[in-house]
Parts: structure tokens; C-alpha cells; sequence
């Protein structure tokens, strides 16, 4: 039996079927130090509520699957050390053995579709990382895509990715892409790359109209949502390709793969960028809870008709 438990907050907005945006647990745990991780979950889950929905940050505590943390759990959480990222694969056997562990975007569809959550606020996806065609290092993110029936609100694929063919395998999956208020994809930490959006839609209740549409047709999956950076917060890609290509070019050196490829890179460009990568990805997080909240509370109209 899959050990399950709501924080009161996300339990008393179930029983009142009121909007929940889930949210991921790597953020806090892998993406930034502390306090400032904690103190960006807080704002994270502050705008979230702001905007009219309830936030339910996943993580599994001790071998518990725990949809929404409490103040204490998340400061907790904050401040550990040796926390597994849990991801499709390894979400199972974490909790079997009594492990801690937090969220990736796959293992956070994952448990959002348990606790019957339909909306999922993230940074960036994974995708297919450059170099790909030999390493077959690509993320379990875009298989959870097309399988699991969450919309994810991200800004684009992380840029340090394969953009191009991150998206050819999203549009071989069936996944929808639909790039939000513009016609050419986000880039993560830049507003707008070369690549343009297979979808647009410029209103949230489209969105949710179209999640239930996806879902009552029978069609297997969830969609994906490239909001894009604020302008005043971005990063131009011509300022971030050479910075990205000198990351990555230390990565290959020091024959860094798999799990400890991304977590690296986002790191060395913190250095390189003196910081302006990480109040990037602070913005941008924050933008995509706002347009998360109003999709679920558009949902939860639609849901009433």
C-alpha cells in the first residue's frame, strides 16, 4: 500500500475541491544553498497562494510520500544532507526502504497524479543533453510527459540541453508543447530561442480547456507549458552560449555523466554568471507558479460546469 500524507493545508483543499499546484522538492535540496533555498520555496509557495490556489510541494520523508510539506518539514528538508533526487526510476525503492528522498519533475508528475493533482509548477524540464547520440544521456522527464496526465508550467528546457532535439522527441511522444503568450519557445533563463512554438495559447482557461479536452479524448499524457522568463530577468542567449559552451566543455573534461551532469553545469554557470543565472531562475520559477494557479483555478471553474 502506497504510504500517502497530505499536509493539512492540501488536505482541507481536497476535501473543499479547491485548486493545487504541485511543486517540486530538487529545487530546495539540489538547487540552491541554504537559506535561500528555503526562502524560495516560501515565496515559491506564498505566490501560489496569492494567485488563488493551494501549494503541495512533494517530497518522501522516511519512506513517506508527503503531497504538501509543513512549515517545520520544509525548513527541515532545507537543511539536510545526503537527500536522494528521485526521479521515475528510483521514487519506488526509495520509499520501500524507509529512504528520503525529493522530487524531480517525472517523480513529481508522478506524485501528482496519485494525489489527484492536475497542475505542476517547475523551472525547466530535462530533455536530451547534448553529446546524446553516444552517451544516450537523455531525461526521464519527456517519457513522464507522455504518459502521465499532469500540465507542466516550466520555462522551456533547461538551456543547457539539446533544445532541438528536445523537442523533436516531445513532438514524437505526442506531448502538446504550447508556448505561452508568444510564438517562438522560451530558453529557460532567456526569454525566446530560434525554435518555434508548435502551439500558442495567450489565456490560462484555454490551457485548462485544453488539459481536459487532452484527458476526455482518452489521450494518454500531460502537456507542456513554455512560459517564458520575464524580460526585465532574463539572460540573453548570445550572453549565456559561450558561458554554456565552457561549462559544458569542464564537464567533458572531468568526465562528469548521468545524474551529476546537470546539477554541475547549473553550478559552474552560477559561477560564471556571478549569480545572475540563480536570480534568473528565482523569477522565472516564481512567473510560472503565478500562470500554474491560475490554470488550476481556471480547472476548478470548469470542473463546476
Amino acid at each position: 500500500m502506497i504510504n500517502i500524507q497530505y499536509a493539512p493545508e492540501v488536505a482541507d483543499a481536497k476535501e473543499k475541491n479547491l485548486p493545487i499546484v504541485a511543486l517540486e522538492s530538487t529545487i530546495i535540496t539540489h538547487g540552491m544553498p541554504y537559506p535561500q533555498n528555503v526562502e524560495t520555496a516560501q515565496r515559491v509557495e506564498a505566490c501560489i497562494r496569492d494567485n488563488g490556489a493551494v501549494p503541495a510541494t512533494m517530497a518522501v520523508i522516511e519512506g513517506v510520500l508527503h503531497v504538501g510539506l509543513t512549515a517545520q518539514q520544509l525548513e527541515k528538508l532545507g537543511k539536510a544532507t545526503q537527500v536522494a533526487k528521485l526521479s521515475r526510476a528510483d521514487i519506488a525503492a526509495c520509499m520501500a526502504t524507509g529512504g528520503t528522498g525529493a522530487t524531480t519533475v517525472a517523480a513529481t508528475m508522478i506524485a501528482a497524479r496519485l494525489a489527484g493533482i492536475s497542475v505542476f509548477a517547475t523551472g525547466g524540464i530535462g530533455g536530451v543533453h547534448r553529446g546524446a547520440e553516444t552517451t544516450f544521456d537523455i531525461s526521464a522527464d519527456l517519457q513522464e510527459l507522455a504518459q502521465t496526465p499532469v500540465t507542466v508550467v516550466a520555462a522551456g528546457a533547461k538551456a543547457i540541453l539539446d533544445l532541438n532535439k528536445t523537442y523533436e522527441v516531445l513532438e514524437t511522444l505526442g506531448v502538446p508543447v504550447i508556448a505561452y503568450g508568444q510564438n517562438n519557445l522560451p530558453a529557460f533563463w532567456s526569454v525566446s530561442s530560434d525554435l518555434a512554438a508548435p502551439l500558442r495559447m495567450d489565456t490560462a482557461a484555454d490551457i485548462a480547456k485544453a488539459h481536459i479536452l487532452h484527458r476526455e479524448m482518452g489521450l494518454p499524457g500531460g502537456q507542456l507549458i513554455a512560459n517564458p522568463i520575464p524580460v526585465d530577468a532574463q539572460i540573453p542567449s548570445e550572453t549565456l552560449a559561450p558561458i554554456i559552451e565552457q561549462a559544458l566543455a569542464e564537464a567533458d573534461a572531468k568526465n562528469i555523466s548521468a545524474k551529476d551532469v546537470t546539477p554541475f553545469l547549473l553550478g559552474r554557470i552560477y559561477e560564471l554568471t556571478e549569480g545572475r543565472s540563480l536570480a534568473a531562475n528565482i523569477a522565472l520559477v516564481l512567473n510560472n507558479a503565478r500562470l500554474a494557479a491560475e490554470i488550476a483555478v481556471e480547472m476548478c471553474e470548469l470542473g463546476k460546469k
